[in-house]
């Protein structure tokens, strides 16, 4: 691994300064052209710092505006998969990094998101387990599946396996997975008794589920919540508990769309070991 330094100054006398100030130890380039010169034009910078990490292979991985990622994308540039990108408008409030690291995913891991819809956390989940690891994408849609898979092949994700599942089963295979994900889509589960007992037999032993839903309060009838694309958290508690599963975690006030004046929940049940 090497560092390599482009100064944007435009006197030797001011870049030798800063270096000895900073006790800067990688080699600097400087040609005193400042922003006009060729690798700052080569590679599209206005303003200063920028990173940008380069793959075993010469590719750019990722470009950071600052150094306070650096060390957790270079974690995954060196386990061997592509770098995370959480720049997004919706990374922002839904956290997906923070959601698989509860989850424990990580390189190797088999998991799975049901009602994957257009692959938002699939492909997250993807770079996250890297080629050695596993991606179940399931849902009821063929074809939303069917642009998920045209998604990933262009993408280069050759870990998500589409899964069409059915209301009353996930058809997801026995004891293979460490973690399932279900993001705003538990509460229009019919047989959710049925599909939780599917989901069950699916984790490993220690596995973890994880749900994030809207928060709505309780006392109303199941159908209600249905309708308004919410449910109570004792509601998926006493399902999941009703079902084998044991609680984890639960954060009420998970995330907040900034367009939205209510809360995600995030709640993580776990398989017990026999």
């Amino acid at each position: 691994m090497a560092f390599v330094g482009i100064s944007f100054d435009e006197e030797a006398h001011a870049l030798d300064r800063m270096v000895s100030q900073r006790d800067i130890p990688w080699p600097q380039l400087w040609d005193g052209k400042a922003a006009q010169g060729e690798l700052p034009r080569l590679y599209a910078v206005s303003g200063t710092p920028v990173l940008y990490l380069i793959d075993p292979l010469g590719r750019i991985a990722t470009r950071l505006d600052s150094a306070a990622k650096l060390e957790e994308r270079l974690s995954a540039l060196v386990a061997g998969h592509p770098v995370e990108d959480f720049s997004g408008p919706r990374d922002r409030w839904q956290r997906p990094a923070e959601v698989m690291t509860a989850l424990g995913a990580g390189s190797g891991s088999v998991v799975a998101d049901i009602g994957s819809g257009d692959g938002y956390f699939s492909f997250h989940l993807a770079r996250r387990v890297g080629p050695t690891g596993k991606v179940y994408a399931a849902d009821l849609d063929e074809k939303a599946l069917a642009k998920l898979r045209g998604q990933a092949e262009s993408l280069g994700l050759k870990n998500i396996q589409t899964v069409t599942n059915k209301a009353d089963d996930p058809a997801l295979p026995e004891g293979a997975l460490d973690a399932v994900l279900i993001v705003n889509a538990y509460h229009e589960f019919t047989a959710y008794d049925a599909m939780l007992q599917g989901i069950y037999r699916a984790l490993r032993p220690g596995g973890l589920l994880g749900i994030l839903e809207w928060h709505a309060d309780a006392g109303q009838p199941r159908k209600n919540y249905e309708e308004r694309h919410e449910l109570p958290g004792e509601i998926l508690i006493e399902d999941a508990v009703r079902n084998g599963l044991r609680m984890h975690s639960f954060q009420s006030d998970f995330a907040k769309p900034p367009e939205e004046g209510k809360l995600y929940y995030f709640a993580i049940f776990r398989k017990p070991a026999p």
